[in-house]
């Protein structure tokens, strides 16, 4: 068991480093951690805030060029690639504005010196949201990304020391175009998941890349994984972190659907485990972090710290921790569990209302979602019908979406999976990162959990239900009949009750059960 833990100001010295996302955060050896640019509230950046982990302290070092440049450091940007090697960090390319870049720098952080390097060979071209990951203690690995005209699927490695880049040919099948991936360093392996694709599309495949080591003598070419367990749905601007022998994947965003103008962002903790080879939930006691992409999630020890990030209206400036359970940090949680009260800096809570009342100028959207797709919940006479899973089609298409594969009523295993995963998305998601296509399933998946779990001793007619329910205050929207009954400042009560039942209808083991009810 994990726990989600948000640190305050009062838990760290110095001056914490102002909101942003698409920065990047890298650990120098286990002595401290570099962040490095972003973007916040449409203003670009290129200050460097340090995380000194002994002394809990953060500090902002007053860095230098090297005296042969004009430019002391980086022009601002976000969106680039930062990988440490040793002492060094080295920066290339990513966005300011509108241009894309293709600069080089390093920062020296034993005296905190930029130096823009002139490197020579097979030159990457300018680019944003590509990635990157060091390959020993001497080079360093880059693939994908975004030159402002295609989508790429190049891949460049640079020796650090000669500062030689040269284009790796790759033979044989190779991984579709992307940018707002993760490539990350697995011994031999580049292992590649996720991203936007040509064309659009977001992504869900994972490759490895070998013949990235010379020692080995291996052609260089790519493999496509497809690994049993939970694995993640179609996403990009997600982290993948190493620690042990597991990768942790957090967060990122991917589509609501064709129909729908929103995004999905997640804030779901899924491990692929390098021994069973194999995705896996990361089992979490308690709530986590709101819903977001385009942050850094970094390891310190057995640690997790979170920093950052977008959702797609709120820049974050909140500071996680994400540990185990034994740790210090869980125990003192466990002992007092925290509330949550956001602070000024881009808190997704404090928000909710003012998000809420920019929908509803929107042409009263759920309505308008309703017209659109066709969302309710029918009704023949005084009987409430309650769709089964299998017969809900935008929930079973809502949840493929979320597992990237097309699921049917005949695949009884695989449906199962659907649900448990979408079930999972709603109990993870926030108010304010539902999209109003997910509204009409999450409703009706609500009053089917009431229905079949929770009135199942007192009659099925719809005036034993009514009774019933009338001297209830919760499970007060079982009686819409479509979602368009629905305020804005309905939905985070809706949500709570949801997760509420979700949680008894879990403990009770009901979920084992799916094929045994019939409605």
């Amino acid at each position: 068991m994990h726990y989600w833990v948000r640190a305050s100001a009062s838990d760290f010295s110095g001056t914490l480093p102002q909101p942003r996302s698409g920065h990047t955060a890298v650990p120098i050896g286990k002595s401290k951690i570099v962040v490095f640019g972003g973007l916040h509230d449409k203003k670009f950046l290129n200050d460097v805030a340090v995380y000194d982990i002994e002394n809990k302290l953060w500090f902002q070092p007053e860095c230098t060029g090297n005296g042969s440049d004009v430019q002391v450091a980086p022009s601002p940007r976000a969106f680039h690639v930062a990988v440490a090697i040793d002492c060094h960090m080295f920066i290339f390319g990513g966005r300011s504005g509108n241009r894309r870049l293709g600069d080089f720098w390093v920062l020296d952080t034993d005296i905190w010196q930029w130096s823009e390097l002139t490197s020579f060979g097979d030159l990457p071209s300018s680019r944003d949201f590509s990635a990157a990951s060091a390959i020993g203690n001497r080079k360093i690995v880059m693939h994908g990304g975004w030159d402002g005209k295609k989508w790429l699927s190049d891949v460049y490695i640079l020796d650090t020391i000669s500062l030689e880049w040269v284009e790796l040919s790759v033979t044989g099948s190779l991984p579709p175009p992307r940018c707002g991936h993760t490539a990350t360093m697995v011994e031999k392996r580049l292992l590649v998941f996720g991203g936007r694709g040509g064309g659009g599309p977001i992504m869900s495949d994972l490759w490895a890349l070998k013949g990235l080591i010379e020692e080995e003598n291996e052609t260089p070419g790519w493999t496509q994984l497809k690994l049993p367990g939970q694995s993640p749905s179609p996403r990009c601007g997600h982290t993948v972190t190493s620690g042990g022998h597991y990768l942790l994947l957090f967060g990122g965003h991917g589509t609501g659907g064709w129909l729908s103008r929103y995004d999905i962002y997640y804030n779901d903790c899924i491990v692929l485990d390098r021994l069973s080879a194999q995705w896996k939930r990361l089992p979490i006691g308690n709530e986590p972090p709101a819903a977001r992409a385009y942050h850094s999630l970094t390891n310190i020890g057995s640690r997790y710290l979170l920093f950052g990030g977008f959702d797609g209206k709120l820049t974050y400036g909140d500071i996680w921790w994400l540990v185990p359970e034994g740790d210090p940090i869980a125990k003192w949680f466990i002992e007092s569990p925290q509330k949550y009260v956001p602070d000024s800096k881009g808190m997704a809570a404090e928000n909710i209302q003012s998000a809420f009342k920019e929908s509803q100028r929107e042409n009263d959207a759920i309505a308008e979602l309703q017209r659109t797709l066709g969302i309710s919940v029918s009704l023949s006479g005084p009987v409430l019908q309650i769709l089964d899973e299998s017969e809900d089609r935008e929930f079973i298409e809502l949840g493929s979406r979320l597992i990237g594969e097309r699921v049917s009523s005949d695949k009884q295993g695989l449906l199962n999976q659907t649900i448990e995963v979408l079930r999972d998305h709603w109990r993870t998601s926030t108010p304010i990162s539902i999209p109003l296509k997910e509204l009409g399933p999450l409703l009706r998946d609500y009053q089917r959990l009431i229905s079949r779990h929770h009135l199942a001793n007192i009659g099925s007619d719809f005036q034993s239900i009514d009774s019933w329910l009338s001297g209830k205050e919760a499970y007060k929207f079982f009686h819409l009949k479509n979602v368009s009954q629905l305020r804005m400042d309905d939905i985070p009560k809706l949500l709570a009750e949801y997760k509420k039942i979700l949680h008894e209808h879990n403990a009770s083991g009901a979920r084992a059960g799916i094929e045994e009810h019939s409605l």
